[in-house]
Order: C-alpha cells, then sequence, then structure tokens
C-alpha cells in the first residue's frame, strides 16, 4: 500500500482539503541583512488555525541554504536558548507543545530549526546528511548573534543534536535527545529490539526513485505509516488532518519527492556515532518512552553509558511515552526540559 501510494505520478490537492479555501501566505518583515535575509512564512488551513508561521535565513553551507526556523516568542538575550531539532519528515510545527508551554517558555527562548530535507529548508546542492544539518544549524546560531545553547532532539533530532554537541563544544551546554539512538540501522540494534529501519525505508526509497509531476504531493498514506511508527493509534483525527495538510504543502512536485527521498536515504543509511560519542563534554538527559516502537529502552540503557566524557549523562525512561516523546508526553518533556536548563545554564 505504502510503495503503491508512492508511486502515483498525481494526485488531487484538493482531496486534503489544501484546495479548500486555499492556504494564506504572507510575508512580514526582513532581519537585519547585515547578518542574514529572513522571510516569514504563514500559512492557513480552510479552518483557519495556523498551520506554518516560519521564517528562513541564509547560510553559507552546502553552497549557500535557506533554513527554516521558528522562534516561540520574540528574542530575549537574557534568556538561554533551547534549540529544537525536529523528527523524521515532520517540521518546526512538531514543538507547537513546546511553544505553547508557559514555564518552558519564561525558562529559555524557543528556537526550533527544520533539517535539510524538511519544511522550509532548502539547500543549493541536492545531497546532504546529518553532518550538514549540525553544521547550518551552528550557523543558524551565529547569524542570529547566539553564542551558546542547549540543543533538544526528536529521534533524528537527538543525534543531530549529537553531533552538534561534538563540532561545537563551547556553544552547545547540554543536549536532551528524546527516544533516539546513536548507532546506526545495525543488527546490534535491531537485537536489542528497535525496528528494522532498512526494511522500514528502503521501499519508499525505491518508490521515490523516478521524477514526478509538479501536481505531486506525498500520499496521505505515507503521513499516517510515519505518525503510527511515531505516536502509535494516540493521534487525533484533528492532529492526523493537521499533519496531512502540512506534509503536501512541504513534499509537493519533484524537488519535494527528491527532498523526501534523500532524507529517507539518510534515516536509513546514516552513520553510527557509537566511536565518537566520548567527544561529548556537556551534560546529557536522554529521555525515553516505554512505547517507544522505534528504538527501545534497552538500547537507550546501553548507549547512555557511551557518553563517557560527558559532564553528566543520565536517561530517565518516560511510562507509556512513544517515539515522537515531545509530542505524546510533552509536560514530562517540558517539566524535564526546564530543570535541565535551570540547573546547566
Amino acid at each position: 500500500m505504502l510503495v503503491a501510494c508512492l508511486q502515483r505520478k498525481h494526485q488531487d490537492r484538493a482531496s486534503i482539503g489544501l484546495a479548500e479555501g486555499g492556504p494564506s501566505t504572507i510575508t512580514a518583515s526582513v532581519m537585519d541583512p547585515v547578518r542574514c535575509e529572513a522571510t516569514h512564512v504563514r500559512l492557513s488551513d480552510p479552518r483557519g488555525a495556523i498551520i506554518s508561521n516560519t521564517e528562513t535565513l541564509s547560510v553559507p553551507h552546502l553552497g549557500t541554504s535557506t533554513i527554516g526556523y521558528k522562534f516561540g516568542s520574540p528574542y530575549e538575550a537574557s534568556l538561554p536558548t533551547l534549540v529544537m531539532v525536529n523528527s523524521f519528515s515532520t517540521s518546526v510545527e512538531l514543538y507547537r507543545p513546546q511553544f505553547a508551554h508557559a514555564e518552558l517558555s519564561k525558562t529559555a527562548n524557543l528556537l526550533a530549526i527544520e533539517l535539510y530535507g524538511h519544511g522550509e529548508t532548502r539547500a543549493s546542492y541536492e545531497q546532504f546528511t546529518y553532518w550538514d544539518t549540525a553544521v547550518a544549524n551552528l550557523q543558524v546560531l551565529e547569524a542570529l548573534g547566539i553564542s551558546e545553547a542547549f540543543v533538544l532532539g526528536t529521534s533524528q533530532g537527538g543525534w543531530v543534536a549529537a553531533r552538534m554537541a561534538m563540532l561545537a563544544p563551547n556553544a552547545v551546554k547540554g543536549i536532551i535527545p528524546l527516544g533516539t539512538s546513536m548507532d546506526y540501522e545495525s543488527q546490534r540494534s535491531r537485537d536489542l529490539g528497535c525496528w528494522d529501519g532498512i526494511g522500514f525505508c528502503t521501499p519508499s526509497i525505491d518508490a521515490l526513485s523516478e521524477p514526478v509531476a509538479d501536481d505531486w504531493v506525498v500520499p496521505t498514506e505515507f503521513v499516517d505509516a510515519v505518525l503510527e511508527a511515531g505516536l502509535g493509534d494516540t493521534v487525533s483525527p484533528d492532529e492526523r488532518s493537521f499533519w496531512h495538510a502540512t506534509y503536501q504543502k512541504n513534499y509537493s512536485g519533484d524537488a519535494g519527492r527528491q527532498r523526501l527521498r534523500i532524507s529517507t536515504i539518510n534515516l536509513r543509511d546514516r552513520d553510527g556515532l557509537h566511536g565518537r560519542l566520548d567527544s561529548v563534554k556537556c551534560p546529557v538527559l536522554w529521555m525515553h518512552g516505554t512505547d517507544d516502537q522505534v528504538y527501545s529502552v534497552r538500547n537507550a540503557e546501553d548507549e547512555i553509558s557511551r557518553f563517557g566524557n560527558a559532564t553528566e549523562a543520565e536517561l530517565r525512561v518516560v511510562e507509556g511515552g512513544q517515539h515522537f516523546l515531545s509530542a505524546s508526553n510533552p509536560d514530562d518533556v517540558n517539566a524535564a526540559a526546564v530543570d535541565f536548563i535551570k540547573r546547566w545554564r
């Protein structure tokens, strides 16, 4: 079913409601042109709910890149910054529960940054890896005049957070990986109860290999498969509709197909970090849900011990937590992030 739907060359946009009343696009203020050039994108669904309020800025990596990002509130220089890196094929909107949390917003500037291949982020080159995202995220901080930050990452965002800590130990004050792994898609991880990422990703990579027409959008079956892996059966009809619309905005036409394919290749073929984890010097708070269908608690228990040179490395297991832990258990994640930032700022 998933492969067949990805192979469709055409799909009616109106079938998911994007054409019912049509989304609106508003361009707002431009940021400091000395540091970066930014645009402001705001989209509404047919019911008037905000889908995206994302800005972009240019960084030099990969032949000049446009990076999508979102602040929860106007930047306050007196507060520390928490960078948030989203999970596979989602966007800054994954962190709506964090942006809406009053105590977390009072504790830190909340800055969600979209990976290469995700949301509004674009590169001059077609190829990119998680290391490229880590570099670009650090360049975003530099462009915004932020010298240091904490980094929280969900799923793939967790190993991007670790990469950022390795590349810039003086800039990254601490990391909060959520429902993640520091391994490649190895037999070792499968033996510890993790998913078969190769089996999950390969059919989609193959199905996305051929060019598509301008009116192509990612099928909702693909979105549903990601939501099932990330959130199980906890997704409400409104939330499912939200993500259907968001995905089909982000992944449309042949350029969208290509971005989604490379993002899926990165997930399947990424390099493992076990040999590099001793270069993470900052504190680490790893949170992992017991109901995570992708990466297991047993894997997390093994890998947290590999942060041998971290100031502190703690694994906190969340009962009933799903793979996209920031979305399934925001109260647990938000409270832990507040305490972590206050302790280590």
